[in-house]
C-alpha cells in the first residue's frame, strides 16, 4: 500500500471578521504542527487572500466553492483562476451544504471538480449521505453515486483528497463512530479499486468530515466544544468551523501521528486565549471549559 501524507482541516464557513480570523491565524501560527501533516484552512470568499497573506505558509488555503468556469456573468460566483490570483492552492467541491441548501447536483459538482484541476487548484471533494439515505440502507448507493461523477472528471487524482461527511452527523448533535465511518472508508476503497484503479484505490486520501466526540480520562467533555476523530488509518480529517460567537474562535490546534496505532488527532476548542493551553499525551486540551456554553453548529 503506498504512504498516504495525513490531512486535516478547518472549514470556516460562513463566520468571521478580520478580528476573530486575526486571533485565529494568531493561534495557528504558534501551533504545534507535525511535519507529516498537512493542513488546510476554508476561509470565506471575501478573506481569502486575507487568510493567506497571514497564515504561516505551512497552512494551507482553500476556498468553500468556486464555479466551473473561468469567467463570465455568473454574479456572486467566484472560478479557479480568481482563487489562485489570490495565492490559494485548495477548494472545497460538493460540500453538503452546497447541495442541500443551494440545490447542486452531482453534475454540477462533477463540471466544477474537472475545471478546477484544470485550473491547477487542489480539490477537497465533499461526498456523504443524509439521515434517511443511511436508514433507508442507502448509503453506499448514495455516496458511490457522487464518488462516480467526481471520478468522472478527475485525471490526475494526486490533487484530490475525498472527503466522506455523513450530513447527518453535521450539526446535528449525531455522530459517526470510528466503526461507521471505517466502514464507508473501506467500501469507499473498493469501490475506488473496481472502478479507477488499484494504483488510485492505495494512493488516493479519503478523510471523514463531521462530529467526534472524545471524552479524555473519563472526563465528560462538550461535544459541541471537543471534535477528534480516532483510528482511521492513513487519512483523517475533522471539519471545523468558525464559531459565530466572534469573542472566542472555534480553532483546532494540533495534529499529531502516534505511529503506535496509527492514529491522527485533531481538536477544536472555543478558546479566550492561546496560553490557556497545556500539552496532553497526544494532543492539547484547555484547563479551563467554561467557553463550551458559546459554542455554535458546526
Amino acid at each position: 500500500m503506498s504512504s498516504r501524507k495525513f490531512f486535516v482541516g478547518g472549514n470556516w464557513k460562513m463566520n468571521g471578521d478580520k478580528k476573530s480570523l486575526g486571533d485565529l491565524i494568531t493561534t495557528l501560527n504558534t501551533a504545534s504542527l507535525h511535519d507529516e501533516t498537512e493542513v488546510v484552512c476554508g476561509a470565506p470568499s471575501i478573506y481569502l487572500e486575507f487568510a493567506r497573506s497571514n497564515l504561516d505558509a505551512r497552512i494551507g488555503v482553500a476556498a468553500q466553492n468556486c464555479y466551473k468556469v473561468a469567467k463570465g456573468a455568473f454574479t456572486g460566483e467566484i472560478s479557479p483562476a480568481m482563487i489562485k490570483d489570490s495565492g490559494v492552492e485548495w477548494v472545497i467541491l460538493g460540500h453538503s451544504e452546497r447541495r442541500h441548501v443551494f440545490g447542486e447536483n452531482d453534475e454540477l459538482i462533477g463540471q466544477k471538480v474537472a475545471h478546477a484541476l484544470e485550473s491547477d487548484l487542489g480539490v477537497i471533494a465533499c461526498i456523504g449521505e443524509k439521515l434517511e439515505e443511511r436508514e433507508a440502507g442507502t448509503t453506499e448507493e448514495v455516496v458511490y453515486a457522487q464518488t462516480q461523477a467526481i471520478a468522472d472528471n478527475v485525471k490526475d487524482w494526486s490533487k484530490v483528497v475525498l472527503a466522506y461527511e455523513p450530513v447527518w452527523a453535521i450539526g446535528t448533535g449525531k455522530t459517526a463512530s470510528p466503526e461507521q465511518a471505517q466502514e464507508v472508508h473501506e467500501k469507499l476503497r473498493e469501490w475506488m479499486r473496481t472502478n479507477v484503479s488499484e494504483a488510485v484505490a492505495d494512493s488516493v486520501r479519503i478523510i471523514y468530515g463531521g462530529l467526534r466526540v472524545w471524552k479524555k480520562r473519563g472526563e465528560a467533555q462538550n461535544p459541541r466544544c471537543l471534535k477528534s476523530s480516532v483510528k482511521f488509518p492513513q487519512s483523517v480529517m475533522v471539519w471545523g468551523a468558525m464559531s459565530s460567537a466572534g469573542v472566542a474562535p472555534l480553532c483546532f490546534l494540533r495534529s499529531k501521528v502516534n505511529a503506535a496505532v496509527d492514529q491522527v488527532v485533531l481538536e477544536h476548542f472555543m478558546l479566550p486565549a492561546a496560553d490557556q493551553l497545556h500539552g496532553g499525551a497526544d494532543f492539547h486540551f484547555p484547563t479551563r471549559l467554561d467557553t463550551c456554553t458559546q459554542c455554535q453548529r458546526y
